[in-house]
C-alpha cells in the first residue's frame, strides 16, 4: 500500500523536470526582503503561500461579485452562488468524494472537527463509551474529544508512537473495543511529518463498525487524497495550508452520517421552514452551513484547488520528497543538532532542537537572516512531552523551494550554533 510522498513517483527524474523559478514566480510573496535578505519561507505547515492566481480570483469577487449567495434571483446573488457551489464540486473532485453534498464548507481544519464533535459525537457518545486518537494530535483533534468526554462521560484512549515518531498499530489494534464509538486521527503529523498509515487504521476501527475521522490538514497540500479508497467517514483539511485564503476548509463526510447528525449551528440557510412550534432543517450541505460564509475564501480555494491541478500534484509531491530527503541529509550531519521525527514515511517537515539552545532562540536568529521557520510546541504539546522536548525548531516544505534555500538554512543552523558556542 502507497502510504505516503515518499513512496510516490521517482522524486529524482520529478525534480529535473520540475521548473522551480517558475513556480516561484506565481508566488508574489516570496520576491521580498526580510532584515536584507531574500525571503527563505519555511514555514508551510503553518500557512503555505498564496499564488496570483488565487489572489486575482478572490479580488475578481471582490470587485464583481461580492454578495450573499443563496439569498436573491438578482444577477449578483447569482453570480456570486455559482463560483460558490462550484468551489464546492471542484473538492468533490479533489477528494474523490461520492457527492458535493458530502463536502461542507468549514473556516478550516478546527472548526470542522468541532462541527462533528458537536453534529455526531455530541449525539452518539455517551457514558462509558470511548474515543481513540493518537498521540501525536493537533491540540485541534484533542481538546475537543476531551471537552465531549467531559461532558458525556465517555473515556478518551491515545494511541502511543515510538522514538522515531510512528504510530504503534499492535496497541492501536488492542485500544479498539465494543465500547469505542469514534476514532480521530491525524494523516500527517505537523510537529513531526510523519505519513500515518491511515487505511490500514480505517480499516481495523470499520471492523469493530466505528467511524473515523481523518484531520487532513497537513496531508491535503501534499499529497492526493481519495476519501472513498480511505474508506474514511470524516475527512478535514485547511484551505490556508494549501495555498487558498484563511477562512476556508472542508468537512467531507459520508452522506449517510451527515444526515443523521445535529446541526452545528442554527441560522441562516439552514432551516427549511421556521415557526415557533418546529424548524425542521434543509438539506445536506445547508443543514450544516449556518449563517453568511466565507464566500471569497470558498472561491479562493476553488481556485487553489485549480492551481495544483494545473502544476501536476504527482510531481509535485515527488520534488517535496526531495526536498525533505536533502534537508534531512543537510540538517542531520550538523553536529549537535537532533533530528525529532524519524519516521520512515513523512512529509514536508523537518523538526529539530540544537543542544542547549532554545528554539526561539534559533528561530529568532534565523528570521534575521530572512528565515521564516516555526519554532514552539506546534500546538502538540503532548509530541514534545513524549520526546522530552519543550519545543523544536520546524522548517517545512513547499514545491516553491529550493535546496540553495535549504543550504542557507544549513549554514545558518551552524552559524547559530558559533553564536552560542
Amino acid at each position: 500500500m502507497t502510504t505516503g510522498i515518499i513512496e510516490s513517483a521517482p522524486a529524482t527524474n520529478a525534480a529535473v523536470d520540475w521548473n522551480v523559478e517558475r513556480i516561484r514566480a506565481d508566488f508574489p510573496v516570496l520576491h521580498q526582503t526580510v532584515n536584507g535578505k531574500p525571503l527563505i519561507y519555511l514555514d508551510n505547515s503553518a500557512s503555505s503561500q498564496v499564488p496570483q492566481v488565487v489572489i486575482d480570483r478572490g479580488s475578481v469577487y471582490i470587485e464583481q461579485e461580492h454578495r450573499n449567495i443563496h439569498r436573491g434571483v438578482h444577477y449578483l446573488s447569482q453570480k456570486a452562488t455559482t463560483p460558490y457551489e462550484g468551489a464546492r464540486e471542484k473538492v468533490k473532485r479533489f477528494i474523490n468524494a461520492r457527492e458535493s453534498r458530502e463536502c461542507i464548507f468549514v473556516r478550516g481544519a478546527t472548526e470542522g472537527i468541532n462541527l462533528v464533535m458537536y453534529g455526531y459525537g455530541r449525539k452518539f457518545i455517551g457514558e462509558d463509551d470511548e474515543i481513540v486518537i493518537s498521540a501525536m494530535e493537533h491540540h485541534a483533534n484533542i481538546v475537543p474529544w476531551q471537552m465531549l468526554c467531559e461532558e458525556k462521560g465517555a473515556r478518551l484512549r491515545v494511541v502511543p508512537m515510538n522514538d522515531a515518531g510512528e504510530l504503534l498499530l499492535d496497541a492501536y489494534d488492542g485500544l479498539l473495543n465494543v465500547r469505542t464509538k469514534l476514532v480521530s486521527l491525524i494523516h500527517v503529523s505537523n510537529a513531526l511529518g510523519t505519513i500515518n498509515p491511515v487505511k490500514e487504521m480505517i480499516a481495523q476501527a470499520h471492523k469493530y463498525g466505528v467511524p473515523v475521522l481523518i484531520d487532513g490538514a497537513q496531508a491535503a497540500p501534499h499529497m492526493p487524497v481519495d476519501v472513498q479508497d480511505l474508506d474514511a467517514d470524516f475527512y478535514v483539511f485547511s484551505g490556508h495550508k494549501m495555498y487558498a485564503p484563511t477562512g476556508s476548509g472542508v468537512v467531507y463526510g459520508k452522506a449517510e452520517l451527515l444526515e443523521k447528525m445535529n446541526p452545528f449551528q442554527g441560522g441562516g440557510a439552514m432551516i427549511k421552514t421556521v415557526t415557533f412550534e418546529k424548524t425542521p432543517y434543509a438539506v445536506l450541505p445547508n443543514k450544516l452551513e449556518a449563517g453568511t460564509p466565507a464566500t471569497a475564501s470558498q472561491i479562493g480555494l476553488g481556485a487553489a484547488i485549480d492551481y495544483l491541478n494545473g502544476i501536476g500534484r504527482e510531481k509535485a509531491a515527488a520534488y517535496e520528497a526531495e526536498l525533505l530527503r536533502y534537508a534531512t541529509e543537510r540538517v542531520s550531519a550538523i553536529e549537535g543538532v537532533r533530528i525529532i521525527g524519524t519516521a520512515k514515511n513523512k512529509a514536508s517537515v523537518l523538526s529539530f532542537i540544537i543542544d542547549d539552545i532554545h528554539p526561539d532562540d534559533i528561530g529568532t536568529i534565523l528570521d534575521q537572516e530572512g528565515i521564516a521557520v516555526r519554532a514552539g510546541h506546534h500546538c502538540a504539546q503532548p509530541v514534545m512531552q513524549r520526546f522530552n522536548v519543550p519545543a523544536t525548531a520546524r522548517a517545512s516544505f513547499s514545491f516553491y523551494n529550493t535546496k540553495e534555500e535549504i543550504d542557507v538554512l544549513a549554514r545558518t543552523i551552524e552559524k547559530v550554533i558559533e553564536i552560542f558556542g
